[in-house]
């Protein structure tokens, strides 16, 4: 498992907050990469932000990977050869590899304060300088050095970065350079002793053995001080994939006020995982040949290719989203939607936390109803208030069916229907209600849309929704059942709307 020509990648989150997208595509595209070359895809934690790291940031994002069908060979859950998996338990190993840097002359003390830097900084800005180091501490004597940190004068280490340009290949962007002047010499331990992200990073990746590092192009100007601790530090430098900026659709950088942006919230509004996982797949990658859109993830897997990753800035497209999520609910089983949708219909009241069987029957319909119009499940309670909140007086006085009442057989319509559907004490069944409705249309001459709306809208509010044939049995079946809302049968409807006084709708 562990030879030296195996594909070794890893995803690196902070505890700090929640997965959000661009990360969860960095975690994606990883795994993609690993499961396709028979790699070893590692998860490790960098929690050296003591301050802002928490457990149960950490909790949440192992489980949202865990939600979109990612997993791991090794980690901080699973183990592995080259543990510990997070920051915070290999500080040991970071005081050691920069001792050996300052032994072997790669690595300097430096005892400039934050006041000194600050002001030379401050300096170099005025003069329109790159604001880099200095170098006052570059010439100290090693031994001199030496003695004034045994004395107890505080001392950061810095890397001493080669005196030439820097240089790497990336696989997404091609060859990349760096002047050595833009640079400087960087900070890998402060003088509190904290090692810095750039350097752990290198230590983590190169200890772990990872072959390629694949994240976004933000690290891009990161690159080159890791590529100068890895050349320092005499260990192979990886192939880097710098994955490009996610953008909302204001082509800025996609942040909080694009709307949802983390996974939690996704999986809170109702968005199946495999519709997130296709779609941030397509989010500066594009498949080879042709324009397919729609991916399980084992196609994924054969599909995917780093070569194919585009530097260009992606745009995250809601409505694209939604789109697949329409698709992947659709192909759903029904048992599976049933299930992930009660708990939304439980918060909104309109089922008991524990439903029995009737219930759950019940429910089945109501679910296989509405699941076509939605393109997340939280919506479904939001649809289902034609069953579950019929008003009459809304019924009666809404603007948009103020043409409906207008027409001129409205009122025979409703009339006759009424006394048809009241007849007798026999449960109006879809055969029953289509006999009703050719009768009326005898009756009345009515047909089409001045036959089928007044009725529409007597028993669900509006002149447009659902077909009569699945929605009856349902407001049938539902007002016999205790529910903690009660869903008025056809016949509660039409005695509630015709008793209603259209010109005071509050006499409800």
């Amino acid at each position: 498992m562990n030879n030296s020509s195996q594909v070794r990648v890893r995803f690196a989150p902070s505890p700090t907050g929640h997965l959000h997208v661009g990360n969860a595509r960095t975690a994606l595209f990883n795994w993609l990469f690993a499961r396709q070359a028979g790699g070893v895809m590692v998860l490790r934690i960098e929690d050296t932000d003591v301050e802002r790291s928490e457990a149960r940031f950490e909790g949440q994002l192992l489980d949202d990977l865990k939600w979109m069908g990612l997993d791991w060979d090794e980690g901080p859950d699973v183990g592995g050869p080259y543990g510990p998996y997070r920051q915070s338990d290999r500080l040991a190993m970071y005081h050691e590899q920069a001792e050996r840097l300052l032994r072997e002359g790669n690595a300097y003390l430096c005892f400039c304060s934050q006041e000194e830097l600050e002001r030379d900084r401050a300096e170099k800005l005025a003069n329109q300088l790159p604001p880099v180091y200095s170098g006052n501490c570059r010439a100290l004597d090693p031994a001199e050095a030496q003695q004034r940190r045994a004395s107890g004068e505080a001392a950061a280490i810095r890397l001493r970065i080669p005196e030439h340009p820097i240089r790497f290949h990336d696989i997404v962007h091609g060859a990349v350079e760096f002047s050595n002047e833009v640079v400087s010499d960087p900070i890998i331990l402060r003088s509190t002793g904290i090692p810095v992200y750039n350097y752990v990073v290198v230590v983590d990746d190169a200890l772990m053995k990872i072959t390629h590092v694949i994240r976004g192009d933000d690290h891009l100007s990161n690159t080159p001080k890791q590529v100068a601790l890895y050349e320092a530090l005499g260990w192979p430098v990886p192939q880097f994939a710098h994955l490009s900026t996610i953008l909302g659709s204001d082509r800025e950088r996609l942040s909080k006020r694009h709307g949802a942006t983390s996974i939690a919230n996704f999986r809170e509004m109702g968005v199946l995982p495999e519709a997130l996982m296709n779609y941030l797949a397509l989010l500066g990658w594009a498949p080879s040949g042709g324009t397919r859109e729609i991916f399980t993830p084992e196609e994924l897997k054969k599909e995917f290719s780093l070569q194919r990753v585009t530097p260009s800035p992606a745009v995250f497209d809601m409505e694209k989203l939604y789109w697949l999520n329409r698709h992947y609910i659709k192909q759903s089983p029904p048992e599976r939607i049933e299930k992930l949708a009660e708990p939304y219909f439980v918060r909104a009241g309109l089922l008991p936390a524990k439903p029995d069987e009737r219930i759950r029957k019940w429910f089945e319909k109501i679910v296989a109803l509405l699941v076509p119009s939605v393109d997340r499940l939280e919506q479904l309670p939001e649809r289902a208030a034609l069953i579950f909140q019929y008003d009459a007086a809304a019924a009666a006085n809404s603007p948009e069916n103020a043409d409906v009442w207008a027409a001129p057989k409205t009122n025979e319509v409703l009339e006759e229907f009424a006394q048809l559907a009241g007849s007798d004490a026999a449960p109006l069944t879809p055969e029953r209600f289509k006999t009703i409705m050719n009768e009326v249309k005898t009756m009345t001459g009515a047909k089409g849309k001045e036959l089928f709306h007044p009725v529409r809208v007597a028993l669900t509010g509006s002149h447009s929704g659902p077909e009569f044939d699945k929605l009856i049995p349902i407001l049938e079946e539902g007002s016999l059942l205790e529910l903690p809302r009660h869903v008025m049968s056809v016949r509660q409807r039409l005695d509630r709307l015709l008793t209603k006084s259209k010109a005071d709708p509050s006499s409800d």
